[in-house]
């Protein structure tokens, strides 16, 4: 990364020639890994802290209901797994045993059940290049190929040679022959590079088998939840900050842009959402930033009708006309005493929505109107397998799994916070 910055500044034109989403991809998980590190040492270290020098000082609000979130078992174990799940998405460059787009060889490949092994040659002949070298001399010309250098080892997962894979193979003499469905070919020894210990094949196992075009499934689907919980993410933050806008505004002002507000929130409400996404995605097509902007803008409606509630029961209380009088602007009141006050219930539709958007957008995939392939999401995984469920059951099963275990987690955590918030809910 820093020889990338490096790159940057010194020849912007030719960072952008290099630069790939792939590149950032990584990146992001090298951030991502850095963050969660330095955050879990700085949450340590405030913890040993608060043990050694305890005071008899009265606990915030906050520290009380995330006291009480711990107590909530059930919760937590839900939230180490959603953790468990957002870090996989993150660092799916790092960890993914294989490319989730490789095809290599299918005719071996495809359709292996779990905890296949398979004998593979390892060729001199290296990987292609994606991105060629740079000719010529100076610190510009350094620097980039000193970054496709290291995308290359990243990109090869530090395999950086080609390999076949076979069914059988044999040694006679200088030439091996080997088996690829039904077709026997051959190659001569030195064309091939030794591995381990005098062995001219390694072994790769596919812990959850492959589809129909050889791809890893495992891969896939780490590579698919990037899309599933960045949606669901995005979504519930955008719609969640619209409503509570629009909620905030509509029960604090009141009269007739209150009128207008909730007119339009009852018509919205009324119209079938499924079918407004179908014409919008049918009509300017089925981006994944259409689809985010889509399910965000069909799904605030809830949580500013809940806010616009919470705000005509604040308003009238003792603080808020004290603020009045005191002659505090009208934002000031909204951003600085409204607002805080009505993100209890905001929270837990937040933590309940998730859940709803990822299968939202899993259907969308499912049915072809969401991500589109080879791009992968858990959608679309299922929709490649379901012609195939009763012979090669594990295309869609492990992908159906990762949507069962992530909408039951994030409704799990939503009974906990809403049981952390509710003060009749602390022991």
């Amino acid at each position: 990364m820093l020889t990338a910055l490096a790159l940057f500044f010194s020849a912007p034109k030719a960072f952008s020639d290099i630069f790939t989403t792939e590149i950032l991809e990584f990146w992001i998980g090298a951030i991502y890994l850095v963050v969660v590190l330095v955050t879990l040492a700085i949450l340590g270290r405030k913890s040993f802290r608060e043990k050694s020098f305890s005071t008899n000082q009265e606990a915030s609000l906050g520290k009380i209901s995330l006291k009480a979130f711990m107590r909530h078992s059930i919760a937590l174990y839900a939230s180490v797994v959603v953790f468990v799940l957002y870090s996989s998405a993150f660092l799916a460059p790092f960890i993914a045993p294989f490319s989730p787009y490789d095809q290599q060889d299918f005719l071996v490949t495809a359709y292996q059940p779990p905890l296949s092994q398979l004998n593979a040659l390892v060729l001199k002949q290296p990987k292609a290049l994606i991105i060629p070298m740079q000719e010529g001399n100076g610190m510009t010309i350094r620097l980039a190929n000193r970054l496709i250098s290291d995308f290359q080892v990243l990109k090869t997962r530090n395999e950086p040679n080609a390999i076949r894979f076979v069914n059988e193979y044999r040694v006679e003499g200088n030439t091996v022959i080997y088996r690829q469905g039904m077709r026997t070919k051959s190659i001569p020894v030195e064309e091939l590079t030794e591995a381990g210990k005098g062995n001219i094949a390694v072994t790769r196992t596919f812990i959850l088998g492959t589809d129909q075009y050889g791809r890893d499934i495992l891969s896939r689907v780490i590579y698919g939840s990037k899309i599933s919980l960045s949606i669901g993410f995005l979504v519930v933050l955008i719609s969640v900050t619209l409503g509570t806008i629009i909620g905030v505004t509509s029960g604090y002002f009141g009269g007739w842009i209150d009128a207008i507000m909730m007119r339009i929130v009852d018509v919205l409400i009324a119209f079938p959402a499924l079918f407004l996404i179908l014409i919008i995605i049918a009509t300017f097509g089925n981006s994944i930033f259409l689809i985010v902007i889509t399910l965000s803008f069909t799904g605030w409606m809830g949580v500013a009708r809940i806010v616009r509630s919470q705000v005509l029961s604040l308003k009238e209380q003792e603080f808020i006309l004290a603020a009045k009088s005191l002659g505090l602007s009208n934002m000031r009141i909204i951003f600085r005493h409204l607002a805080p006050n009505t993100m209890t219930p905001v929270i837990i539709a937040a933590t309940l929505r998730i859940g709803n958007i990822i299968l939202t957008e899993a259907g969308l995939s499912f049915l072809g109107l969401g991500v589109q392939p080879p791009a992968p999401s858990w959608g679309n995984i299922i929709n490649e397998g379901r012609d195939s469920l009763l012979n090669y059951w594990w295309i869609s099963t492990f992908p159906g799994i990762a949507i069962l275990t992530t909408v039951l987690c994030f409704n799990l955590i939503g009974d906990g916070v809403r049981d952390a918030l509710d003060p009749r809910m602390r022991g």
